[in-house]
């Protein structure tokens, strides 16, 4: 059963095609073609010299885990049983992703622990989808 979740963000082509990739079970990045800067979220320009030629670049599904927190105030509504916790991951190729644990708690969190890829599926207003998340890689 897909887990309810709030509505991911598709204003953009970027957001669009960033899920269509998830849905696909590939968790993709752009890669600036010009300078080979890596943004995260999409973006429509590289963030760092402004080109608009952007490839979407397959990851390792690798990471380390880089930040966590847990939240305590309920900005969703009762959309999350609370805390909620969040984690940042810094993949093997260098963007850093807020994602959430699966398999381990914050309280388990430690600097640097290593990392890979799972999928959750989960529903929003928009309709079905995979959520890139993270769990112990060992």
């Amino acid at each position: 059963m897909a887990e309810k979740r709030p509505p991911r963000s598709l204003q953009t082509d970027a957001d669009r095609e960033f899920w269509d990739w998830c849905n696909k079970g590939e968790l993709r990045i752009q890669k600036c073609d010009d300078c080979g800067a890596m943004p995260f979220p999409p973006v429509e320009a590289c963030e760092s010299c402004g080109s608009d030629k952007l490839s979407w670049t397959p990851m390792s599904g690798e990471a380390t885990l880089f930040s966590w927190c847990s939240i305590n105030r309920d900005y969703y509504r009762g959309a999350f049983p609370l805390p909620w916790d969040t984690i940042m991951v810094e993949l093997t190729e260098g963007p850093v992703l807020m994602s959430n644990p699966v398999g381990f708690s914050n309280a388990e969190a430690e600097l640097g622990m290593p990392l890979r890829l799972a999928w959750l599926d989960c529903e929003d207003e928009h309709g079905a989808y995979r959520l890139p998340v993270f769990e112990r890689a060992s």
